[in-house]
């Protein structure tokens, strides 16, 4: 007969301490790596947001100088129709004027439009340690 033992066979053997200690060391540095990785994308998606605006907006001042014959004086100039000296009628340019990502300055603020000499402009937005400017 067969001694009674006390539930659990002799052959039966759990994880020792050291093989979960080293399996916690190596999450711990898996994540110590991961970490920065991940907190950077925001920062990143928060630059090409404002990139990709400028560019929409330089694009949409561009269709508005060739229709009315000149830059706008304003970027609220780009949400409405019109007509021009020819008697066409065209617009809006741009649904919306888009705003600034969270945490640039000011903070959901449109862009910095300014006008130079002749049709020259200039747009604008500073946040993130970096400036998305045209031209």
């Amino acid at each position: 007969m067969l001694p009674k033992t006390s539930g659990r066979r002799r052959n039966e053997h759990g994880f020792t301490l050291i093989e979960l200690l080293i399996v916690v060391a190596i999450i711990g540095i898996l994540a110590a790596i991961a970490i920065p990785l991940f907190q950077n994308i925001q920062t990143r998606a928060r630059i090409a947001k404002a990139q990709a605006d400028v560019r929409s907006l330089a694009s949409a001042i561009s269709m508005y100088a060739g229709h009315y014959g000149s830059i706008p004086a304003a970027l609220g100039e780009m949400t409405a129709s019109g007509t021009n000296a020819q008697g066409v009628t065209s617009g809006p340019f741009m649904a919306a004027i888009p705003t600034t990502p969270s945490g640039w300055t000011p903070s959901n603020a449109i862009y910095s439009y300014a006008t130079g000499a002749g049709d020259t402009f200039t747009i604008s937005g500073t946040g993130d340690s970096t400036t998305a400017k045209v031209p």
